[in-house]
């Protein structure tokens, strides 16, 4: 979530334009655009504002906690989607898996205040000789995982036509999103 500037800037720019394309979808005519478009929309965002370098913006002490709420309160929403389907729905348990992700990446930011100076002095306090930790590597594991099979999922599959679909209502575009968040979230993990 901390690292060089430029990368974290492009982080920024790639969350926040998907965030903001998931506000379009919010307004589509197929319903399970709009289900599915205000958690990705608060994703986005989300990780934007995680991304943003700290040389430029260091977050108040409350800020780290304050994204621990948002984004438990998703998670939990998430499960209760995951319940309410009364099927594994890969939608609502990767969303489960996303949220937790953002709450396990900003509690770890809540409980290590000085991160951000050590991180800009070439020390990372979350790995004093003990390599990835256990979940992070597992999180990183899923991530790479979903985002390769989101860029399988983007290849043009020979024969589909159709109607021409408002923007808010394109799978590619939203299948596109998805794969940018995802390969935004393994960057925020590999900072970790």
């Amino acid at each position: 979530m901390h690292g060089p500037a430029s990368p974290g800037w492009l982080l920024v720019a790639l969350c926040a334009a998907t965030g903001g394309y998931c506000l379009l979808r919010m307004r589509s005519k197929v319903e399970e655009q709009r289900k599915a478009a205000g958690g990705e929309a608060l994703m986005g965002f989300g990780m934007a504002a995680m991304a943003v370098p700290p040389a430029v913006f260091t977050p108040p002490a409350w800020a780290w906690p304050a994204y621990t709420a948002v984004f438990g309160a998703a998670a939990l929403r998430a499960l209760w989607a995951l319940w309410a389907a009364r099927a594994t729905s890969a939608h609502h348990l990767h969303h489960l898996v996303g949220t937790g992700a953002m709450v396990y990446m900003a509690a770890a930011m809540a409980a290590s205040p000085s991160f951000s100076s050590a991180h800009a002095h070439g020390h990372d306090p979350a790995h004093d000789g003990s390599g990835v930790p256990l979940l992070t590597g597992a999180l990183l594991l899923y991530f790479a995982g979903y985002v390769l099979l989101c860029g399988v999922r983007l290849l043009p599959v020979a024969g589909v036509g159709g109607a021409a679909l408002a923007w808010g209502d394109r799978p590619e575009v939203a299948r596109a999103c998805r794969l940018a968040m995802g390969i935004g979230m393994l960057a925020m993990l590999l900072t970790m």
